[in-house]
């Protein structure tokens, strides 16, 4: 374990999360695979020459995260089923399950909300580009800020919504996920303190985990944003004020105010992620981004969520030093995204409220609820006005278990307790809308028949009272 360990310790923060973070590499790149037995707290100690509370500390921050479990008689083992047991018995992992290229085609797969197909006006936009790509010479094609004409499309776009851009404060990404990436890597040093919502989109808190920051969940807004700055002193704060991803929840006008300007007047970085902010049903008013209220803010777009994953177009909109940083680091891992798919995507951007998705995705919302209503009266289904997840609150048993019956029946869905840090949405689970109609109906049949079947663990603990959301 020590050799595997390596130089663990190199870096700046607290030693126990400098261990924690090298054993979850260990852990996530397969080294240490499930089922392995860790060794106990002293003897790790004794052989790294740390005290036992760097292990413990390092150990419960794993098992917070669900990575290991720690039993009393059975010691700390890597969590999940080692490969020789039953298929049956294995965790759901639910991270990008589905964008994986191997799959199971019997299982319906509702874990990434993503929509299924592009439209119509995507291959038109790579059509429109091709007489651009045969006039261009003397250019090698290497844009780490991204390609001029997306920088300028989406700047006049935020121009257009109130808040004031110029180009040189957008950087173009590979999708909101190295966006997110980019960020943690600039701001955030091993044992920082980065305030989250709970529950919240589960890939921005493994951006963060990945660089070894520590994660304090407040209630969805943000709420108690003051006092836990006061307390806790973060490196950054994390917030999905529009269609939040999982509740749908949308932060009002004066809070909005509020969160910016006692952000900035702290100086702690406010990442706002905009990427459900263009999912409003027909009829809704899209709200003023955060960053109308405090130059100071830092956003996140994308077009994964509201035209097609496979795109791959992402943005960072910061204040000029920030941009600048975040593309040197940027250019040592990648110079720069595809061109032909920036250039369409500057014509995409300028056409998102007029692509038909709001129409589609308000369709399918409603055809989900009722199929609940219908089959599973006893759950809880809120009320959305727009968005692409249903945060549903199950009235007995936990989402871990369920899922995992869910998943014998066919289906993948997401367990809350991997979206809150807190540990208070063990009841629930995550359901998306964005399949066509005839596969959620079907994702209901399967849920319907794991939900008869089910029957929560007899030895669990009943899940904490959930969150106010």
């Amino acid at each position: 374990m020590v050799e595997r360990l390596g130089r663990w310790s190199s870096g700046r923060g607290s030693l126990y999360v400098l261990l924690a973070a090298r054993l979850r590499r260990l852990i996530d790149d397969g080294e240490l695979p499930p089922g392995v037995l860790l060794p106990p707290d002293r003897a790790l100690a004794g052989a790294l020459a740390v005290g036992r509370t760097t292990v413990v500390g390092a150990y419960e921050l794993l098992r917070s995260e669900g990575r290991i479990t720690r039993r009393q008689g059975s010691g700390t083992r890597v969590a999940g089923t080692p490969t020789s047991g039953a298929i049956e018995d294995a965790p759901v992992d639910p991270m990008f399950l589905d964008s994986l290229e191997s799959r199971d085609d019997d299982v319906l797969l509702a874990i990434c909300a993503a929509p299924g197909d592009p439209p119509p006006q995507v291959a038109k936009a790579y059509a429109r580009i091709v007489p651009e790509l045969g006039r261009i010479s003397s250019d090698i094609g290497y844009y780490p800020y991204g390609h001029p004409l997306l920088r300028q499309a989406i700047a006049t776009r935020y121009a257009d919504r109130g808040v004031p851009t110029t180009p040189d404060q957008i950087l173009v990404t590979n999708g909101g996920q190295q966006a997110l990436s980019l960020l943690a890597h600039a701001l955030l040093s091993p044992g920082d303190q980065v305030l989250v919502e709970a529950p919240t989109y589960p890939g921005a808190l493994e951006a963060f985990r990945e660089k070894g920051a520590v994660l304090r969940g407040l209630s969805v807004g943000l709420e108690g944003f003051e006092v836990a700055v006061r307390e806790r002193r973060p490196a950054a704060a994390y917030v999905i004020p529009t269609y939040q991803n999982p509740t749908g929840s949308v932060l009002p006008p004066l809070a909005r105010e509020r969160l910016a300007r006692s952000a900035a007047a702290a100086d702690v970085p406010l990442i706002e992620d905009e990427v459900p902010a263009d999912l409003g049903f027909p009829g809704t008013t899209r709200p003023t981004p955060l960053a109308a209220f405090s130059e100071t803010v830092i956003t996140v777009g994308s077009l994964s969520k509201s035209i097609w994953g496979g795109l791959r177009i992402g943005w960072i909109r910061a204040a000029v030093p920030l941009v600048n940083r975040l593309a040197r680091i940027r250019a040592v891992h990648d110079l720069g995204g595809n061109v032909p798919t920036q250039l369409a995507a500057a014509r995409l951007v300028a056409q998102l409220d007029d692509l038909g998705r709001a129409e589609e995705l308000r369709s399918r919302h409603d055809h989900l609820q009722a199929l609940l209503a219908r089959h599973l009266p006893s759950w809880h289904v809120p009320t959305i006005q727009g968005g692409q997840t249903l945060w549903v609150k199950l009235p007995r048993g936990d989402g871990n278990s369920f899922a995992q019956s869910a998943l014998r029946n066919g289906l993948a869905i997401l367990p809350g307790a991997g979206l809150d840090v807190t540990g208070h949405s063990d009841a629930y689970v995550r359901l998306h809308f964005r399949a066509r109609p005839d596969e959620l109906t079907e994702a209901v049949t399967r849920l319907t028949t794991a939900w008869l079947t089910y029957h929560p663990p007899v030895d669990r603990v009943s899940p904490r009272p959930a969150i106010a959301i």
